[in-house]
């Protein structure tokens, strides 16, 4: 069995994103819990990992495919048996204290909690960095049994989305968010667990950035309202001149622009442009349509930049890239990439790479 001290440094290299190689362990301390499973970690054919109180063999090369859900792994049965263990004595968990990975903390709500990853005190009901509630006892805790991920839910919980958006204009709900998914399934649905949080991250990221943490519904600077009116449209600018400012995550604005989003989403947003400041399920929709559909001053969509593994520059790119990249506002691109920085730790994944523009 590896020592604590190697297990720590194995999930720190993890964390940071450095592939750690894990080397076949021998059968005959199947007995006894294996280093815990990591999402970043590189595993070979033959290696064992422990996840959810079972040590689990990797039949092929493998990284990112959860033991018990991927055909990769072979369960090597329930480890830790009954070895002694310290009873229910952990210590309580502080908030902004480091914790290694195989950590277990007493939170307050009196559950025992248990680090899947190195971290620096994580609150454990919010971060997914934790396993579930903790079963403790005279015996080496055993992981209590969760269910398999629905591989259709959004990969943002309501909590994660409080976390990143603590100031939050209470106008932007969580099931305004959920809602508007149904318009675009692909939307942080594609691709691996971490390509889905990754994709989630950086759309949020950018939606913080251009709302300043979901506080701002609408444009601020009212002078630039009339702006917003090309004429040259056939279909003119039926709901006024002035009405097609920034409104919504993404600041949707030009008659252009909400006739679009409007025809896709199937909403007469041309006419009725106030929709996307009255109504938190259209607001998020046309966020998304963006996102899903527009180049943008970019090559790809922001959605193509993710899933593609173009990377975060590519979305700020696509997004607002004519103003900000290639130097023209290094301050700006840095705020959003310091978000994205954050939300990927939240949702406990790493950022990948060409993280600017």
């Amino acid at each position: 069995m590896f020592g604590k001290r190697v297990m720590a440094a194995l999930a720190a290299l993890a964390v940071a994103g450095v592939l750690a190689v894990v080397a076949p362990m021998s059968s005959a301390s199947a007995a006894a819990c294996a280093t815990p499973w990591s999402s970043g970690a590189v595993y070979t054919g033959g290696a064992v990992a422990s996840h959810n109180g079972h040590n689990w063999s990797a039949k092929w090369w493998t990284q990112n495919e959860t033991p018990g859900t991927a055909a990769v792994w072979a369960d090597q049965g329930t480890c830790g048996g009954t070895t002694p263990g310290p009873g229910c004595d952990h210590p309580n968990w502080v908030a902004g204290r480091s914790y290694v990975t195989g950590d277990i903390v007493k939170y307050t709500d009196g559950k025992f909690y248990r680090a899947e990853h190195d971290n620096p005190g994580y609150d454990p009901v919010i971060s997914t960095w934790y396993w579930e509630p903790y079963a403790c006892g005279p015996a080496t805790p055993t992981p209590s049994p969760t269910t398999t991920p629905n591989p259709g839910a959004f990969v943002v919980s309501e909590a994660q989305f409080n976390q990143m958006f603590p100031s939050r204009n209470s106008f932007y709900t969580y099931n305004g968010l959920v809602a508007a998914l149904s318009a675009y399934p692909a939307f942080a649905r594609t691709g691996s667990d971490t390509v889905r949080r990754q994709e989630a991250a950086a759309f949020l990221a950018n939606v913080n950035h251009e709302t300043g943490g979901l506080v701002h519904i609408v444009e601020q600077n009212t002078a630039n309202y009339p702006h917003y009116c090309d004429l040259s449209q056939p279909y003119g600018c039926p709901a006024g001149q002035a009405a097609y400012y920034g409104r919504g995550p993404i600041q949707l604005s030009w008659n252009f622009n909400y006739k679009a989003a409007g025809d896709a989403l199937g909403i007469n947003l041309l006419n009725n442009p106030n929709l996307v400041q009255t109504d938190p399920s259209v607001a998020w929709k046309t966020g998304i349509w963006y996102w899903m559909t527009q180049n943008g001053p970019g090559t790809m969509t922001a959605h193509n930049a993710m899933v593609n593994g173009a990377g975060f520059g590519e979305t700020i790119r696509s997004i607002n890239g004519s103003l900000e990249c290639g130097g023209r506002n290094p301050a700006q691109v840095q705020s959003r990439v310091n978000a994205y920085q954050r939300f990927v730790q939240i949702l406990g994944t790493t950022p990948g790479g060409n993280l600017s523009c």
